[in-house]
């Protein structure tokens, strides 16, 4: 399991402080998703329930799968799938990050394959599909943080490669309500991430390779 990692914010110069959501209790988890809203509606199962099965969940359900995923509140659990930010004490933001395969509707999702050539069983390759930040802690750089701590969480986890699929408004468009929980590609690239596919006007796909130093350090 990965180690703790502290990044701090330049917008606030306040400590952001990233730990594997296993680390984490399961009401600081549902601290961070609130609820109400997007986040809530979703608990992050979008990716995980392709098809009709997203709709056929209710929302304690699917809190019941993220907080299985997660395995929160288990310190000691060897695999997790995402990553919680703190602001002192109080948790607020998180990453999913994991394997790509653990994301079953990525496999039929043409902004991720459509204009590329790659195995979609490459348990190897990593994905970052989703943030969220705590309601009454935005703009403060949660989710620039978050993309970076990803980066090293997924490297220490083996991952060969990362990706992001994230979105860039135009000069001047406002989001439309949880239409960022993707992401902005400035997160990705300052974390390293290099555009590697712009599938549509808005969206692109964002890669960072570690090769062979991933398998290196972690052997």
């Amino acid at each position: 399991m990965a180690q703790k990692i502290v990044h701090t914010t330049e917008s606030t110069n306040t400590a952001v402080r990233i730990v594997p959501a296993n680390e984490v209790s399961g009401a600081e988890l549902d601290l961070v998703f609130g609820s109400k809203g997007t986040a809530w509606d979703c608990q992050c199962q979008w990716f995980q329930n392709p098809g009709k099965s997203f709709d056929a969940l209710s929302v304690q359900e699917r809190i019941q799968a993220l907080h299985a995923q997660t395995q929160c509140g288990i310190p000691a659990a060897k695999t997790t799938s995402g990553l919680i930010a703190f602001l002192g004490d109080e948790p607020v933001g998180w990453c999913a990050v994991e394997p790509r395969t653990a994301y079953p509707r990525l496999r039929s999702s043409r902004i991720v394959f459509g204009s590329r050539e790659e195995d979609k069983d490459d348990e190897s390759v990593w994905a970052a599909v989703c943030f969220v930040t705590r309601a009454g802690y935005r703009r403060r750089g949660i989710s620039r943080a978050l993309a970076s701590a990803a980066v090293e969480f997924a490297r220490s986890g083996g991952a060969q490669a990362l990706e992001g699929y994230p979105l860039q408004l135009a000069a001047g468009q406002a989001p439309m309500w949880g239409e960022l929980y993707v992401g902005s590609r400035s997160i990705f690239a300052e974390a390293g991430f290099t555009e590697v596919a712009h599938p549509t006007p808005r969206r692109f796909v964002m890669r960072i390779d570690f090769g062979q130093y991933s398998v290196l350090v972690n052997r």
